[in-house]
């Protein structure tokens, strides 16, 4: 079970995550970023955060390249939690492939 205190960090450390990846995309026309959700280690050392990315087909692609480029986008979260959080914590990006696998269902339950 989660503390009320994680849980408010890893929907702090999601909002701004959010906002951050809002303004990247809005350089590359056609593609949207959103952070499904993020969840903290106990001691606040790692972040792992789940992104969904449309179209789907760049997905994999584009969380690569985030992670080779995840010291900027720490450093971005740091200016932005400086007076919230005292150590930002490392960040790990996942691709969040569930919309995909509910419309995988959906798609087969009307084919039968």
């Amino acid at each position: 079970m989660e503390s009320n205190r994680l849980l408010k960090i890893n929907r702090l450390i999601q909002k701004e995550l959010g906002e951050i990846f809002l303004l990247e995309t809005k350089k590359m026309p056609g593609v949207l970023i959103s952070v499904t959700t993020v969840r903290t280690t106990a001691d606040l050392g790692i972040a792992h955060a789940y992104l969904s990315v449309f179209p789907s087909e760049k997905a994999k692609e584009l969380v690569e390249n985030i992670n080779e480029n995840v010291k900027t986008v720490r450093y971005n979260l740091g200016k932005r939690l400086r007076n919230q959080l005292r150590v930002i914590p490392e960040l790990v990006f996942h691709v969040d492939d569930s919309l995909d696998y509910i419309e995988n269902i959906d798609r087969l339950l009307k084919n039968d």
